[in-house]
């Protein structure tokens, strides 16, 4: 019997969605990679991918967290893998954190303020998927099972490990996600 489970993955680009241009020998957007992807993981749960925007997340602003956030509104999923950059992903995160509902440790946000129905997992890659050796592929794959398996919520999910989103920052030093204490 087929589940009536459905995840929507939300591409936003990032190192994840990089490519080498071989011309000009830098990292930039072509079409979003994830539809593939999703087909080379052998991906059998039912999904929709759908790309809001394929920038570098130092380039995001405040309109396109909005649009995010509009987005993840409008899906009629339950369950939502945001595909991100790094840099900015803690962001993006908390803007959809505070509607999304509050972490457990925070103060109960006000009756109506917040959809506590959906579980949002951000996730990206240090290394783009194009490249060897990369974390992209991993890390969409760990993310798709949190989505399936956390409570509601807004989460960050990063080699292998799973940040709250009012919990985490990027360690830029060291290239990886900690938890913040």
């Amino acid at each position: 019997m087929d589940s009536p489970f459905r995840l929507r993955v939300l591409a936003c680009g990032g190192t994840f969605d990089k490519r080498y241009h071989p011309i000009s020998g830098e990292l930039a957007f072509a079409e979003s990679q994830l539809p593939d992807i999703m087909s080379r993981a052998r991906v059998t749960l039912p999904h929709v991918v759908e790309t809001l925007m394929l920038i570098d997340s130092l380039d995001m602003k405040a309109a396109d967290r909005e649009r995010v956030l509009v987005a993840c509104r409008a899906a009629p999923e339950s369950s939502l893998v945001i595909v991100h950059g790094t840099d900015t992903m803690p962001e993006t995160a908390h803007l959809l954190g505070q509607h999304f509902g509050p972490h457990v440790d925070e103060p109960a946000m006000p009756r109506g303020t917040h959809d506590a129905s959906k579980t949002i997992v951000l996730t990206g890659a240090m290394v783009p998927y194009a490249i060897t050796r990369s974390d992209a592929l991993f890390n969409l794959g760990f993310a798709c099972a949190c989505a399936q398996t956390l409570a509601p919520g807004v989460w960050i999910a990063m080699n292998g490990r799973i940040f709250a989103w009012d919990a985490v920052k990027k360690n830029r030093e060291a290239g990886v996600f900690e938890a913040i204490d």
